[in-house]
């Protein structure tokens, strides 16, 4: 069962502003990972889940994450239907992250009232979601749209909250560009958690860069 309502969870995205994505299969990697993104800043992560045993993985990280780590949001992403998203949701997951929109998805958390957050590249699809009752639109993959297509849909749509995956990276302009056109976060893996920084288990790196990253996004909020 969720710890978080969907309202926190929201809330917690507009606070900070960005949604860490990871994926690994060895849980005490993906431990330490958790606790550089945490101690960095960040209070949500997205765990991709798009390996066999996956729900086990998550069930451990989500487990270390309400014992040891308070405050932190665990999600899960690459879900693409229902009966995932239900297993996930037994593991406790606080919300659910499509690649793209789907009716059954958006049911089974509503029913737990679960925040879901559906891939979607068009108007139609975003106000589809919405009137599914989608809090926060996921924009995938970003580097296709851009911050233009956010720019564009704000104006006549401002209340509609967006967070790209894809496309996004740590550098101030690329922020600058998708804050300025009025996203609620964006959505960051492999720009953020690098195979470089795996590959040499520099946690204290990753911690470093999720720290001045999140300061980075604070400051463009403002």
């Amino acid at each position: 069962m969720a710890k978080y309502s969907r309202l926190e969870v929201v809330q917690a995205m507009k606070n900070t502003g960005m949604v860490p994505l990871f994926y690994h299969a060895d849980v005490a990697l993906g431990k330490k990972v958790l606790k550089a993104c945490y101690d960095g800043g960040a209070r949500l992560l997205e765990f991709t889940a798009r390996g066999d045993f996956a729900y086990e993985v998550f069930a451990e990280l989500n487990k270390y994450a309400l014992k040891e780590l308070p405050g932190m949001i665990m999600g899960v992403g690459s879900i693409t239907d229902a009966g995932a998203a239900s297993l996930f949701m037994q593991m406790g997951a606080n919300f659910i992250v499509t690649p793209s929109l789907r009716v059954d998805i958006a049911k089974v958390c509503n029913r737990r009232k679960v925040l879901w957050s559906p891939g979607c590249g068009s108007l139609t699809e975003i106000n589809n979601a919405e009137e599914l009752g989608c809090e926060v639109v996921k924009l995938f993959p970003g580097s296709t749209y851009g911050p233009d297509f956010v720019k564009a849909i704000k104006g006549p749509q401002p209340w509609t909250s967006i967070m790209p995956t894809g496309g996004v990276s740590t550098e101030e302009a690329n922020l600058k560009a998708w804050f300025d056109a009025g996203v609620t976060c964006v959505g960051m893996g492999s720009k953020l958690i690098s195979k470089s920084i795996l590959e040499h288990k520099d946690y204290k790196g990753l911690e470093i860069k999720v720290a001045e990253t999140l300061k980075r996004i604070a400051s463009l909020k403002k």
